[in-house]
């Protein structure tokens, strides 16, 4: 079983910053990609980023400049440092995991409401 928990999110005016950790437990798989979703009020779910094992990045442009994600291997942690944040960042931002047996899992999402 793997499980994942994310933390960090909250309330912040427009400029602000956030990060966002999410941690990965359970026994019995290696992680192959680790990655940030987002979904904004009334939206589908879009990509955020993703870092692999390899430590190889992707980045959503929309975000490219103002995000990084980051990732603690051997903790199974992964970060998004978020900044300058806009209204239009407004959304659950999920948590991700590709594994290399298990298939893909999900956190339960934490919000991120940016004020004007």
């Amino acid at each position: 079983q793997v499980q994942l928990v994310e933390s960090g999110g909250g309330l912040v005016q427009s400029g602000g910053s956030l990060r966002l950790s999410c941690v990965v437990s359970g026994s019995g798989f290696s992680i192959h990609t680790m990655a940030w979703y987002r979904q904004p009020p009334g939206k589908e779910r879009e990509f955020v980023a993703h870092i692999t094992a390899r430590g190889n990045l992707n980045v959503v442009d929309s975000v490219k400049d103002r995000f990084t994600i980051s990732r603690e291997n051997a903790k199974n942690i992964i970060y998004l440092q978020m900044n300058s944040l806009k209204p239009e960042d407004t959304a659950v931002y999920f948590c991700n995991v590709l594994t290399r047996s298990l298939g893909v899992y999900w956190g339960q999402g934490t919000q991120v409401t940016v004020s004007s």
